[in-house]
């Protein structure tokens, strides 16, 4: 199964786009669309709150296996370059720039615009990823022209990501959970990504940051029961032993996470970063799904303690949290400010 986020500006045709991609399912502040329609099976994450919410783009990258960073051909605004910081700072290897809206612009047009792009992606991870123009206008005199070259492109990478998802089967099993509701007669259901590893029915299994055991009571993929998921699937677990008011976006399933609010982080802030990281400023810090307000209480560069670090250069944040925070090794944690149109500012790994 391949996840694939969707993002770009509010009114870049990414839910249209989606729309067309898959059948619209689970809804809040992120959409999914499913397309099972396939031998593999693909889920597309529609960042639908984005860009009024940083949390909706976040849950869709920190979900996806690859992204559709979705432009029109109106130009470069803000919030498409916060989309390129984000996805450089968290590493999205695996992509393709969709200009949308294609049939209001003209093919010399689109092709300039194609070319922008490609120099300003250029040093960051997008910069290898194709660019394909297309409509998802019905009205339109080609209407979505472009679509299946796309379609074909997600398959192709798709074959790239699945060696990859097989590599992490025989991990640690570990799953984040996105949405979770109260069923009768089943209790608590929890929606999520098998992020590594292979569950089954009645595995034993804790959950994190509460700490405390749960039973896997049955598995759904798609809405058919099986008896075990790998990496990469799209789950529906009932479990049994917890309450709706005990779990929270971002929770893990695993076997072992560390519990903190207390962090030593190595970051790097983007060279993009319009404001730097100041002492005691209080800033976002994004975890897989998890998001928590930290302060930071420490600065050190270059093995000095500082007051400020600007865009572009790297040190040890030491930040607290109020609420605790579950990771495992090699998790990414990234921070951003609230007030910008730029808002993501560094990326960093726990220190050993």
């Amino acid at each position: 199964m391949t996840n694939i986020a969707i993002i770009g500006d509010e009114k870049s045709g990414r839910t249209s786009l989606a729309s067309k991609l898959g059948k619209k399912g689970t809804d809040s502040d992120i959409t999914l669309y499913d397309d099972d329609r396939h031998e593999r099976k693909y889920v597309y994450v529609d960042a639908k709150s984005y860009p009024k919410s940083i949390k909706s783009i976040m849950s869709a990258l920190n979900l996806a296996d690859m992204a559709l960073l979705c432009v029109t051909p109106g130009g470069v605004t803000p919030h498409m370059g916060e989309c390129v910081i984000a996805l450089d700072l968290l590493g999205m290897k695996h992509g393709v720039i969709v200009i949308t809206k294609a049939d209001t612009s003209y093919p010399m047009e689109i092709e300039a615009f194609s070319q922008k792009l490609k120099k300003m992606t250029v040093g960051t991870v997008l910069e290898n990823w194709e660019i394909l123009a297309l409509n998802t206008n019905k009205d339109a005199a080609n209407p979505f022209e472009g679509l299946e070259e796309l379609k074909n492109k997600i398959h192709n990478i798709a074959d790239q990501i699945e060696p990859e998802q097989k590599l992490k089967d025989n991990l640690p099993p570990r799953v984040v959970i996105d949405h979770f509701f109260n069923v009768t007669g089943i209790g608590i259901v929890v929606l999520g990504k098998v992020l590594q590893g292979t569950i089954h029915t009645h595995d034993k299994i804790g959950l994190f940051p509460p700490d405390k055991k749960v039973d896997i009571r049955s598995i759904q993929t798609h809405d058919i029961d099986v008896k075990e998921a790998k990496t990469g699937a799209r789950v529906g677990l009932a479990l049994k032993g917890l309450l709706e008011r005990e779990l929270d976006r971002g929770y893990l399933l695993s076997n072992e996470e560390i519990v903190a609010t207390e962090f030593e982080i190595e970051c790097q802030l983007s060279k993009f970063a319009k404001a730097g990281i100041e002492l005691e400023d209080v800033i976002h810090m994004f975890v897989g799904l998890q998001s928590e307000p930290v302060r930071v209480k420490k600065i050190i560069a270059g093995g000095v303690e500082k007051e400020k670090i600007g865009a572009g250069e790297s040190c040890i944040l030491h930040v607290t949290s109020s609420k605790k925070v579950a990771y495992g090794k090699g998790d990414q944690f990234l921070f951003a400010g609230l007030e910008d149109n730029q808002r993501f500012t560094a990326i960093g790994k726990i220190m050993k």
